[in-house]
């Protein structure tokens, strides 16, 4: 505790260029939890880069946290290319902007060329301009969709998609040899515009993200014909006016926009978890709906990664997850292509391996190959790229999580909220044709392939005491060594950390061939599913649950008697 104590009190003298920080410093003098909960660690640098509450401290989200990340990518980058060169990009976050032109100001002290975008733009956005302008890394400033205390520092290579295992290794390397106070090299970021060492990002690599999404449509027109209405918030984030201008170049015609939270706000002051994963985020497009009918609700997050739908169906928005809008991309275009002979050969459609397995079914039956990948949309990317190598990028088809990302197109490398929303309405516009809603469509899949039914439980654990109780966790299922989950008898167990796959009823063993990551995943009776993971870039311990049954009731009962269980086996409940 004295290491950390005189931490502090260096960071009461030196943290004097930010106004923000010397008063909270001020005020949690002589709190111990409250300084532990500063200093006790540096906000881990990863293959998600940085993300922490903003504040003081070196556990927290702030200049100096970002200029020492900064200047540790720099002397990466200058030891790997002769001349690299930066693509940044920010969202609505408090401080983002700040945090965007202090990291580009680093940059250019050390001699590396900044390309920055003169407003806040989607994180495809930078994935897209990282590899048109021909970058060696990338840094979006979001904390995606989390609550507003929260801010983030991205990385990117220079395929488009977020730093690698390895990558990311030899850049915090670098990190860790950088003094926050007295190591960083710095530059008037106004000076470095003048003088060319900062540029922003010209309009006509703006519009050219434009002319690339829309290459990712399979029915051109049918938006014009069939006079979708659509309510549609951004969350106070980005997405407002990239997704707005890519409707109205697909002929969706009549959109509102919900208008507390169509302009940027990092307080998010009407929704305080900014996530279209959950309904509160809905709340206020359903309210509009009372006074102004639409076939589609449709939310982006702060970033406009990721994209949430609520459909109308009886009188009635229902919201759909994200299992079930990557399962009708997948059915509606496969179906499409294979009707207009454009199916490519060898077709591949992309998921996490938490996504539904609904999905490999739905490719199955099409004659497309599913590639099952870690939780991480690097991963997706890194394929797509892998394609892209041997002339085969035409074989992607769509790549999906289940937390509401998607991306179709190779002109990103990272899920993109923008492509999702203009095929969602392209599709809705399809189906309208038909005289059927999203919903319908999704009654019909579940009718031709099975119903599965997926669950997610999430576990929230803040601070040190949270990451050594999700740690604990974790060790604990280990060592049981789960053979019967909820009565039913577990199949198979992967360990994707010793890279382990065992079948519990022959005792054979099989390597797991992904990237080492801290899962447990369970193979149940009748198809059924459990997969635990602490989250990347929260403080949360998360439970994927998938159930088959014949009817959603009958698969109910099955998912509430798996999360019961769960929670009893990690010590949630008793």
């Amino acid at each position: 505790m004295n290491d950390i104590n005189s931490l502090y009190k260096l960071w009461c003298e030196k943290a004097v260029n930010d106004k923000d920080l010397i008063p909270e410093l001020k005020s949690v003098e002589g709190n111990q939890d409250e300084i532990l909960d500063r200093f006790y660690k540096n906000l881990e640098f990863g293959t998600a880069g940085l993300r922490g509450v903003i504040g003081a401290g070196t556990n927290r989200m702030n200049v100096y946290t970002v200029n020492q990340a900064t200047q540790g990518l720099s002397d990466y980058l200058n030891s790997e290319f002769k001349e690299p060169s930066v693509a940044i990009a920010y969202d609505s976050r408090i401080k983002s902007d700040v945090f965007a032109r202090s990291a580009a100001s680093v940059l250019a002290a050390n001699g590396i060329k900044v390309y920055i975008y003169r407003e806040l733009v989607p994180t495809p956005m930078l994935s897209y301009a990282v590899r048109k302008l021909h970058c060696s890394s990338g840094i979006i400033i979001t904390a995606s969709h989390n609550p507003s205390k929260y801010n983030g520092y991205k990385c990117y290579d220079p395929n488009g998609y977020q730093m690698t295992d390895a990558a990311a290794a030899k850049t915090y390397e670098f990190i860790s040899r950088v003094d926050m106070f007295s190591g960083v090299k710095t530059a008037d970021f106004e000076e470095c515009v003048k003088s060319g060492k900062i540029e922003y990002i010209s309009d006509e690599v703006y519009e050219s993200f434009f002319t690339e999404v829309l290459k990712a449509r399979v029915n051109p027109g049918v938006c014009e014909k069939a006079g979708l209405s659509v309510i549609y918030t951004p969350l106070n984030g980005t997405g407002n006016k990239p997704v707005r201008k890519i409707l109205k170049m697909i002929g969706v015609e009549d959109v509102t926009v919900v208008p507390e939270q169509e302009l940027p706000d990092g307080n998010f002051p009407t929704c305080p978890y900014p996530n279209p994963e959950i309904k509160q985020a809905f709340e206020c497009a359903i309210n509009l709906s009372k006074t102004k009918k639409a076939d589609l609700l449709v939310a982006t997050d702060p970033d406009c990664d990721r994209l949430g739908i609520a459909v109308l169906d009886d009188g009635e928005y229902k919201l759909m997850t994200g299992n079930e809008v990557g399962a009708m991309f997948t059915e509606y275009l496969l179906e499409t292509l294979t009707e207009q002979n454009k199916l490519p050969k060898d077709p591949i459609v992309v998921k996490t391996i938490v996504t539904s397995p609904l999905i490999s079914a739905i490719a199955s039956a099409h004659g497309a190959t599913t590639a099952n990948l870690l939780t991480g949309f690097k991963y997706i990317g890194e394929l797509v790229t892998k394609l892209e190598s041997k002339n085969e990028a035409d074989r992607f088809v769509v790549g999906m999580e289940e937390s509401y990302g998607y991306l179709r197109g190779t002109h990103a490398r990272d899920k993109d909220a923008v492509v999702a929303s203009m095929l969602v309405c392209e599709m809705a516009s399809y189906y309208k044709l038909k005289g059927m809603s999203l919903y319908d469509f999704m009654q019909s899949i579940y009718k031709k392939y099975g119903l599965y039914l997926n669950t997610l439980l999430n576990f929230g654990f803040e601070g040190a005491a949270g990451m050594k109780k999700m740690a604990d966790m974790m060790d604990s299922l280990r060592a049981d060594g789960l053979k019967n989950i909820a009565g039913m008898d577990v199949v198979t167990s992967s360990d994707y950390e010793t890279s382990v796959e065992t079948n519990l009823k022959t005792g054979e063993k099989t390597e797991i061939t992904l990237p080492k990551s801290n899962v447990l995943a369970y193979n149940l009776e009748c198809g059924n599913s459990v997969i635990v993971r602490p989250s990347g870039t929260e403080p949360k311990i998360k439970i994927y649950i998938t159930a088959v049954g014949n009817t959603r009731d009958e698969a109910k009962t099955v998912t509430d008697k798996i999360s019961a269980d769960m929670e009893k086996l990690l010590g949630i409940k008793n």
